[in-house]
């Protein structure tokens, strides 16, 4: 497994925030999915075991994903701002957060008036079986060997099917722009630990994607080259989340010093994924941080 998944499946497969309750994979039903519709980048090559779905920490999970959908939440047409946002769950590229980091993110955005889209992309493969694969979750957390700094840049090759999902969300969000009462210049994109990765690894390698603007939600902050052209970026971090808060702050220094809008959220308390769950920390002011730095940026102010 290349360094980034590495580094992500670890932040990713245990959510700290319900950590301590409800924390058994429990397989479930694939959820109905009326509105999902299928995107054009084709089958994972070589999968084997086919998608499954398990319950945890009182949400749900996708996990051997092997083709991408992206799933349309649209706000009442008389709140439509124009902007929206594509949601990337995170799940260490071996599992997906539909819920907690997807689902839930998009409705709270769609009730901002911004039309929101969950994009579930391709995973890693991992044993079809769940004992299997809990066993070898369970391995990889026991495994003695030091984890490995995360290095964008040196990992976006590793992300070829990732990347292809998420331009195509990009495509048919634009093509499809008139019917969703989209701007086309307004499409940002928001992921979650390996989804932030997938964020930022869009945005330096997804061509013609070009996010409008763009949230890192506790994932890595290694620096990067930055291009002319980047976005603004919102990066919000625990400073308890045992996987990325001692790393420093390098993609903010990059950021900053390519002259490219950010704003950084550093929270006291939260841990690692904690999305959407209720939570007494500051952390889960996150959101409306990130509506109101939107807001500040002219996305939720009507085209017409």
């Amino acid at each position: 497994m290349h360094i980034l998944a590495v580094a992500a499946s670890l932040a990713c497969a245990l959510p700290l925030a319900a950590r301590a309750q409800n924390d058994r994979m429990t397989p479930i039903a694939t959820p109905t999915q009326p509105n999902a519709i299928v995107l054009d980048t084709g089958p994972l090559p070589g999968a084997t075991a086919g998608e499954a779905w398990h319950s945890q920490y009182g949400s749900v999970f996708a996990r051997n994903v092997t083709v991408a959908t992206l799933t349309p939440f649209l706000p009442d047409p008389a709140r439509a701002s124009g902007a929206a946002v594509i949601v990337a769950p995170g799940g260490g590229f071996r599992t997906l957060s539909m819920e907690n980091e997807g689902w839930d993110v998009a409705r709270a955005l769609a009730a901002k008036g911004v039309a929101a889209f969950v994009l579930k992309y391709r995973l890693n493969q991992t044993p079809a079986d769940m004992a299997a694969f809990q066993r070898s979750t369970r391995e990889m957390f026991s495994a003695p060997a030091p984890r490995p700094r995360m290095d964008p840049e040196q990992a976006l090759k590793g992300l070829a099917p990732q990347i292809a999902d998420a331009r195509a969300a990009f495509a048919l969000i634009r093509r499809r722009s008139g019917e969703w009462h989209v701007d086309p210049d307004r499409i940002g994109m928001v992921g979650f630990s390996a989804g932030a990765m997938l964020t930022l690894a869009t945005t330096l390698a997804g061509e013609d994607a070009k996010p409008a603007f763009i949230g890192d939600i506790y994932g890595p902050l290694a620096p990067v080259a930055v291009p002319k052209d980047a976005p603004p970026l919102f990066a919000a971090l625990a400073a308890d989340d045992p996987f990325f808060s001692t790393g420093g702050i390098g993609l903010i220094d990059s950021w900053r010093a390519a002259k490219r809008p950010a704003e950084f959220h550093l929270y006291e308390q939260g841990g690692h994924g904690f999305g959407m769950y209720p939570k007494e920390t500051t952390s889960t002011g996150w959101f409306d941080a990130f509506v109101r730095w939107i807001a500040m940026h002219g996305m939720l102010k009507p085209a017409h």
